[in-house]
């Protein structure tokens, strides 16, 4: 959806659909008021041709600073017709943030965005809460629990730091790597994105999801942005994501991973690339994708053998929960 731009003469599609105006109670949004108006909003407007679905991403940036990130037909992941969004950035004054569009303009606040041009409300967008379909899978028969919450004995910490750590409350800390090894395998992973509004770019609730300690698949808080090889469901230096489907931080998320190993002949020569197909928070993001290469950062280089899983830390407290491999 191209918000905030004027409408073309032909109509062809429906751009500048509105601004809108963001009740804070103060000019110096705290980081609890800035995470209540940050999520997703979706619905349907009367446009000027019918019934138009719209979806939107608020984004907190910190100190009361706020991006919107709009879509044509729904969010991603969820009808977004693909096209180049509209990004709009803006900041709060005496309590209020304004997005101003040349089409029509909206408030949000309760929840939800009403719009409305020419005095008449054309529609509202209801603030929405994914969540992952394959939240919460059980493993399959015969699958390995790493971890489920109990205790954190299947785990080392990364650099020699000992045995593996969980919180209070049972979630796996960042910086770890399994100690079983594996080949092909079925991964199962659930990550939780700390909200850090004043980071930006890879200070931002980063980690990483490496594939036998080799083939990162990124983690970070890569909410709204345009989905880039070292954002959220990125293969670093390899592959952007089909489709940005990170969810807002604080949020239940995950990867569900098909990986095939590197195929060496007797001499030790790779024959064949590794491969993955990648679901975040159940879509595909990459399917059978070719891996020519181990990520810079991976603990392992590419071999033969069997490796496993790491979970790296990038100094941000990212969380895990619910994690089980099926070898294949």
């Amino acid at each position: 959806m191209y918000l905030f731009s004027k409408m073309t003469p032909t109509g062809l599609t429906m751009l500048a659909i509105f601004g809108f105006l963001v009740q804070t109670g103060a000019a110096d949004s705290s980081k609890h008021r800035d995470n209540v108006l940050q999520g997703e909003y979706m619905g349907v407007i009367d446009g000027e041709h019918g019934p138009k679905k719209l979806g939107v991403q608020v984004i907190a940036l910190g100190k009361g600073e706020f991006r919107a990130v709009g879509y044509t037909g729904g969010l991603p992941g969820d009808g977004w017709n693909g096209k180049a969004p509209e990004v709009v950035a803006t900041k709060s004054v005496k309590g209020r943030i304004t997005f101003e569009g040349d089409y029509a303009n909206g408030t949000l606040r309760q929840g939800q965005m009403e719009l409305v041009k020419d005095g008449k409300v054309i529609g509202t967008l209801p603030r929405v809460n994914r969540k992952s379909p394959t939240l919460g899978k059980q493993p399959p028969t015969g699958a390995r629990v790493l971890f489920d919450g109990k205790d954190a004995d299947a785990w080392q910490r990364t650099g020699n730091r000992g045995a593996g750590q969980m919180t209070a409350d049972g979630l796996l800390l960042e910086g770890h790597n399994s100690k079983d090894r594996f080949g092909d395998h079925q991964l199962h992973l659930e990550f939780y994105l700390p909200f850090e509004p004043h980071n930006r770019g890879q200070g931002r609730a980063n980690s990483g999801c490496y594939l036998q300690g080799r083939y990162e698949v990124q983690i970070l808080d890569s909410f709204g942005l345009e989905g880039l090889d070292n954002e959220c469901g990125g293969i670093y230096k390899i592959a952007r994501p089909n489709t940005n489907m990170c969810f807002p931080p604080e949020t239940w998320q995950t990867y569900d991973i098909q990986f095939r190993a590197a195929r060496y002949n007797d001499a030790g020569e790779k024959t064949e690339n590794a491969r993955a197909t990648v679901r975040h928070n159940g879509v595909v993001i990459h399917e059978n994708l070719e891996l020519p290469e181990r990520t810079a950062g991976g603990p392992l280089a590419e071999g033969p053998e069997k490796g496993f899983l790491h979970l790296q830390d990038h100094s941000n407290p990212v969380r895990f929960r619910n994690i089980w491999v099926l070898e294949q």
